[in-house]
């Protein structure tokens, strides 16, 4: 068997919870996105896409060259069949570009009223052969978004082994489940049916901080610990693989695929800009640290090279580990009648001026940045107040910079 290595670069598929995380991932260099409207989405936490927000969204990525890609990927009931024909057509109108499927009643429906929309297979089917994949491709589908537990090697084989129109999508970084390709029943026994997972409404007992109870004694009850911190018996840690890119282009995977659409607007554009500086051929080791930033559980590998970790003892008493705080985005940039060169932003977080911030740009390194001249919008007088600090959340500021800035970038400071 002839083995093919992937001389294209591949995609950077980014996460959108919803409008403010697509424009951060378009603005630092996804490729494309995938995102869910109000329903058949596997993130019903998020904020998602109202039908309008969608129409919208298909429009700005494409005037910015990104794909959107649709997750249509719960567990379908007769009810949801009935609705999906003429929200179908309706997305095809639109201009969506690809949609993710689980359920093969949907992927009937989508033959006859979206054929114009590529038909991706969702990571929820648990593709891990060669196989199985071209069962889906001779039902239509153009790419697979293999089973999570495949190791670099059988990916490889089985990109060997498929046509080359049969693009591999694969995860590369984010939150991982305990189940197969989120196959749990964990939050529907223990919350109610409502709280399914494989209907997009996981409450996540994975993450949750067990103790043992002695059944004839509720009374007596064991921490789980190890070595004096909390343990999470069924939490495994959080996928990285920036490390890796090289290995897994030559696999033959076409799109890496950014977990995410829970997280808000400062993780997709933290984690979509230090992939896309990687995958444009800059060092792994510049970027490593930004990962550590931003809100996560301990990193392992995932099953690329083996089992995973699971998650150990947290040193700090925290579930999720973060290094940075998110200060807010610029929304616009400008000179005034003096020849001044303003930056704008709406506050997401308070700032201390005596510690140091950064600014997260496309095509930059991540660079340290005084907010000189900082002033805040007074409401009551409609004029701008010189202030010391970042005192508010939600309030406007401006200030003047000798760095070359521009709208979407991030402003965030380290903390300790």
């Amino acid at each position: 068997m002839t083995e093919r290595t992937n001389t294209a670069k591949p995609e950077l598929l980014a996460p959108a919870g919803g409008p403010e995380q697509l424009r951060e991932a378009i603005h630092f260099g996804a490729d494309a996105v995938y995102l869910a409207g109000k329903r058949w989405g596997m993130r019903a936490a998020a904020d998602n896409f109202f039908p309008e927000e969608l129409e919208r969204a298909v429009s700005y990525a494409h005037a910015h060259n990104v794909q959107i890609h649709l997750t249509l990927n719960t567990l379908m009931s007769d009810e949801d069949i009935a609705e999906l024909p003429g929200y179908l057509r309706w997305i095809q109108s639109i201009g969506v570009d690809a949609i993710i499927v689980a359920d093969l009643g949907v992927m009937r429906l989508w033959k006859k009223y979206a054929p114009q929309v590529e038909l991706h297979v969702s990571t929820q089917d648990s593709v891990m052969n060669a196989e199985a994949a071209r069962a889906y491709a001779a039902l239509g589908a153009s790419r697979i978004v293999v089973a999570r537990e495949l190791s670099i090697k059988a990916i490889k084989r089985m990109k060997a082994a498929l046509p080359p129109t049969l693009t591999l999508e694969t995860f590369v970084h984010g939150s991982m489940c305990m189940a197969y390709s989120g196959r749990c029943l964990l939050s529907a026994a223990l919350v109610g049916p409502e709280r399914s997972a494989n209907r997009g409404a996981c409450t996540q007992p994975c993450r949750w901080n067990w103790r043992i109870a002695e059944g004839d004694d509720p009374q007596r009850v064991l921490p789980v610990e190890e070595e004096g911190g909390r343990f999470y018996v069924l939490s495994a840690s959080d996928l990285c693989m920036l490390d890796h890119l090289k290995e897994l282009q030559d696999a033959g995977i076409d799109s890496f695929k950014i977990e995410g659409r829970n997280k808000g607007a400062y993780y997709v554009g933290c984690v979509t800009n230090a992939y896309r500086h990687v995958l444009d051929g800059e060092d792994p080791e510049l970027w490593r640290s930004e990962l550590d930033k931003v809100s996560h559980r301990p990193y392992s590998t995932g099953f690329y090279f083996g089992q995973p970790k699971q998650v150990g003892a947290f040193e700090r008493g925290e579930d999720y580990i973060r290094d940075r705080l998110f200060i807010g985005s610029i929304t616009k940039t400008y000179a005034d009648d003096g020849g001044n060169r303003w930056t704008e932003f709406v506050s997401r977080n308070k700032a201390d001026m005596t510690e140091p911030l950064v600014v997260l740009s496309p095509h930059h390194p991540i660079r340290a940045i005084s907010l000189t001249d900082l002033e805040q919008w007074d409401e009551k007088t409609q004029g701008w107040v010189p202030c010391v600090a970042v005192h508010a959340t939600s309030a406007r500021y401006r200030f003047t910079s000798e760095l070359s800035l521009e709208t979407l970038d991030m402003l965030a400071q380290d903390v300790e």
